[in-house]
């Protein structure tokens, strides 16, 4: 049995087209076909995924249930954490209901908690932008208190692991980087020190096909898992 992990699948929702991400480059053409081809070649169904963030287009929950249907048809169990457009993410409660009752079954949900996979203790958190100078365009949100309250679900997976995830190491499946191209989420990775976590895996970028997306920093290693950066192909989870 093997872990695997990719972020950003950005599967349309029920806007199809209108929200098809070939727009942006080639790479997205036909990319959940190719998703799907790749994933069930690598994949068994004793296998686990961690998708850390930005699943799907759609907009509220019930929306969500055909991108989350397709996700569940496919090999292992997935474990699927919220990025910044998953606007249809609910409380966990209501998500466990609403796949529970459509039968999807595969589907778990990494948020404010944690799991241990395959002598792996993995937490999650959506984190925020390192600084408000990475974001392209306008928003308008309070970035501290944003970041703040994504430092304390970090903290909330962390110390929801149980005792005997103590001498396990700790991977982190974060949505947004905690460091990138020079900027630092010092919260965030003060967190990561503290909590003796050696290897994070994080969404959020996309465009970037070279080496400068899987760093070290602080003696952390970093690993970009965008999907357009896998080139849609899950990527085997390896725990420093």
């Amino acid at each position: 049995m093997a872990i695997y992990t990719i972020a950003d699948l950005h599967l349309p929702g029920p806007y199809g087209s209108q929200k098809s991400m070939d727009v942006f480059e080639d790479r997205w053409k036909d990319c959940v076909a190719k998703l799907e081809k790749r994933w069930r070649a690598l994949v068994e169904p004793e296998d686990s995924v961690v998708i850390p963030g930005d699943i799907s287009w759609a907009l509220k929950p019930g929306e969500a249930l055909g991108d989350l249907a397709f996700i569940d048809s496919l090999p292992g169990t997935k474990y699927l954490g919220k990025g910044n457009h998953d606007y249809w993410w609910s409380t966990v409660r209501n998500l466990k209901r609403m796949t529970e009752n459509a039968g999807l079954h595969s589907l778990r949900f990494l948020y404010n908690n944690s799991f241990i996979i395959e002598g792996i203790a993995v937490v999650g958190a959506r984190g925020w932008f390192p600084d408000e100078t990475l974001q392209s365009g306008s928003l308008d949100a309070d970035w501290k208190k944003i970041s703040n309250r994504e430092q304390i679900r970090l903290k909330l997976s962390i110390s929801s692991l149980p005792d005997e995830a103590a001498p396990l190491p700790k991977v982190l499946f974060i949505h947004f980087p905690p460091v990138w191209r020079g900027y630092t989420c010092r919260g965030i990775m003060d967190i990561i020190h503290e909590a003796g976590i050696k290897t994070v895996y994080y969404g959020h970028i996309h465009g970037v096909y070279s080496s400068e997306g899987d760093f070290e920093s602080e003696g952390v290693k970093f690993r970009m898992i965008s999907a357009d950066r896998l080139d849609f192909t899950p990527l085997r989870v390896y725990a420093e």
